[in-house]
């Protein structure tokens, strides 16, 4: 190796200080979903792009079960040491806390947040030939006496919340029909079984392309970067309407702080690497700068707002 090279590698590692292995061994990120879930897909683009920044493997390990609550509070009890690390959603760090009588785990006393490395909105469809070619049109079938049903992948999930909530905006019948994962449930919708469902762009975009879905909305307040065509509700006159799914990084709550600092340096390195912002984008994930110390503060505010959500929806999960 010659002088120059030595310098060169030796200046470098100066520079980063916060990303030098701060131990051996390997980063366990914990995904509390089963393998080719958009939690999973999401998890797997970020942790390799983690694993350069960090210099370490970074191994991704489906925990599922009981709506992500499982791998969650497998995080929450481990060593903190840096080591292991959770890919939290608006389920398992907003919803469930109002959702599960008995939460293994507390969302914000259990966890320290490090990153929020993305949320997508959903989109209200419907089957292409269904006879709703406009929200209106959903809120008059709605008026009917049998009303209509919507789907979701489950009890006390965001899509059937979303549901819950448009049916007290809009008012009429609008009948729950839970499914095992959303996958079923979209099928479901297609073959109009069920009328309609809230679902991420990821799958229903390429369900709109081929002509097999319509959108009738977004359920956020901005327009999805992922189908900028569609309106929100919020547009179509639906007051208060603004829920997505997210995705947060979180570490044990007593992870001592350099490593904390380590985790949060790498995380924001790597969310800003442009082929993570391009396949994060192709899932329909879009991106939104918080600092470390806005990253509870956001968390606390969507568990108060879920928690509004699944009170009036009665949705509960012993």
């Amino acid at each position: 190796m010659t002088h120059l090279l030595r310098r060169t590698l030796l200046l470098a590692a100066l520079a980063w200080p916060a990303l030098a292995p701060a131990q051996d061994g390997t980063v366990r990120l914990v995904v509390p979903f089963g393998a080719g879930t958009t939690t999973d897909i999401v998890s797997r683009v970020f942790a390799e792009a983690l694993a350069k920044q960090l210099a370490q493997t970074v191994v991704v390990e489906n925990r599922a079960g009981a709506g992500g609550s499982t791998g969650s509070d497998l995080v929450a009890k481990s060593a903190p040491d840096g080591r292991t690390i959770v890919m939290g959603t608006v389920g398992t760090h907003a919803i469930n806390a109002s959702l599960f009588r008995k939460l293994p785990y507390d969302p914000m006393k259990d966890f320290a947040p490090l990153a929020l490395v993305g949320f997508t909105p959903t989109l209200l469809v419907v089957a292409a030939d269904s006879p709703a070619k406009t929200l209106k049109d959903l809120a008059a079938l709605a008026a009917r006496p049998e009303g209509i049903s919507f789907a979701s992948a489950g009890n006390g999930t965001s899509g059937h919340l979303a549901g819950e909530m448009l049916a007290q905006r809009l008012g009429g019948k609008m009948v729950h029909a839970p499914f095992k994962e959303g996958a079923m449930a979209l099928t479901a919708v297609m073959g109009k079984q069920v009328d309609f469902m809230f679902y991420h762009p990821a799958a229903t975009v390429p369900q709109i392309k081929a002509g097999k879905l319509r959108a009738l909305g977004a359920s956020s307040a901005q327009r999805s970067a992922a189908a900028s065509d569609v309106p929100t509700l919020l547009e179509q006159g639906v007051k208060d309407f603004d829920l997505v799914a997210w995705f947060m990084l979180y570490a044990p709550a007593a992870t001592p702080p350099a490593a904390l600092a380590r985790l949060r340096t790498a995380s924001a390195a790597a969310l800003v690497q442009p082929d993570v912002m391009a396949k994060l984008r192709e899932q329909g994930i879009e991106q939104r700068a918080l600092r470390s110390e806005e990253l509870a503060p956001f968390n606390k505010a969507e568990i108060d707002k879920w928690a509004e959500l699944v009170k009036r929806s009665g949705a509960q999960v012993d």
